[in-house]
């Protein structure tokens, strides 16, 4: 199984660093317009590989994406230090409008997995071009808020010093400032969090809450302040997603696809819990949210909404 990456930056190269391994496919294609990195990250790449699991890496052109399975979108400009991912919109739009085009000329058949920021209206752009090409939009799925729930689980687990792993909570609405902690959905262990709090003897104060929600959304603004970009957890959730696909898992992620209608706002990209397989979303969980939560989301649809719409007029 081929997977293609468009998009040689640290998200790209992290993403089939993740690939490598997790020993996830068969064959990784790197493409970007600058030839030379493309190729120095392949040979990097490759040289990893007898350490973990036998896969092809080269680097290619738009040309040698024919036959993947998927295709993952990591190309575009980088997030500056204190512009918010919406500001990217203009900078990413013409990057896309000249890349997918290719993609779907040559690799007509794949799944095509969106990352660059602002990845929800990226996604949605994504989608708009694919369906002029005859491509069913839910065979467009974004990141979305895969790191953010990511993110949201491993510090709640350390708040309760229990594996993460056994912390259910999601992120949802815009991968960015205006996105949704569902602190009234959240589990362990099958018990909602303030019963597995109190069955342990265990006091997670408001303000702890306050704490990690600001953790979580403001995680990506610290790491670009401190190092200029965000790279590993988001090249694990790709090879994550990837893996799912490739698989036909069908598991429950945070990914961001297209919403005929979200809290009263239409057509609009964002992040559900979502049933992902091999042909993409299967469905969208629907959640039974805390008031306030609704207007959270009612709130981050009509911020992406409107970004949409920038792009649409």
């Amino acid at each position: 199984m081929k997977v293609g990456i468009v998009g040689c930056g640290m998200v790209g190269s992290s993403a089939a660093f993740a690939m490598i391994m997790s020993g996830i496919g068969r064959e990784i294609v790197l493409v970007d317009r600058n030839t030379a990195r493309a190729e120095a990250e392949a040979d990097d790449l490759f040289h990893a590989v007898p350490f973990a699991h036998n896969l092809r890496v080269k680097a290619g052109g738009y040309s040698d994406l024919a036959n993947a399975s998927v295709v993952v979108l990591t190309a575009g400009v980088n997030q500056k230090p204190g512009e918010t991912r919406l500001e990217l919109l203009g900078r990413n739009k013409a990057v896309f409008e000249e890349i997918v085009p290719q993609v779907l000329k040559y690799a007509p058949g794949a799944m095509i997995v969106v990352a660059s920021n602002p990845v929800d209206v990226m996604t949605h752009l994504t989608a708009n071009i694919a369906m002029r090409y005859g491509m069913s939009s839910n065979r467009v799925i974004g990141s979305g808020t895969m790191l953010d729930t990511a993110r949201f689980r491993t510090l709640v687990g350390e708040a309760l010093q229990v594996d993460s792993h056994h912390v259910h909570a999601y992120v949802i609405g815009e991968h960015g400032d205006s996105e949704v902690l569902t602190w009234s959905l959240a589990t362990v262990a099958g018990l909602h969090l303030d019963e597995y709090c109190h069955s342990l003897g265990i006091c997670l104060h408001e303000h702890q809450k306050q704490i990690i929600d600001d953790r979580v959304r403001g995680a990506a603004y610290r790491i670009i302040q401190g190092k200029g970009s965000t790279y590993y957890g988001i090249g694990s959730a790709l090879a994550r997603l990837v893996k799912t696909i490739l698989n036909d898992h069908r598991a429950v992620l945070t990914v961001c696809a297209r919403e005929k209608l979200v809290e009263g706002v239409e057509d609009v990209t964002l992040s559900m819990p979502r049933i992902v397989g091999g042909s993409g979303v299967q469905s969208t969980i629907p959640l039974h949210l805390a008031p306030e939560e609704h207007q959270g989301l009612r709130k981050s649809a009509l911020v992406l909404k409107e970004a949409i719409s920038s792009i649409e007029t």
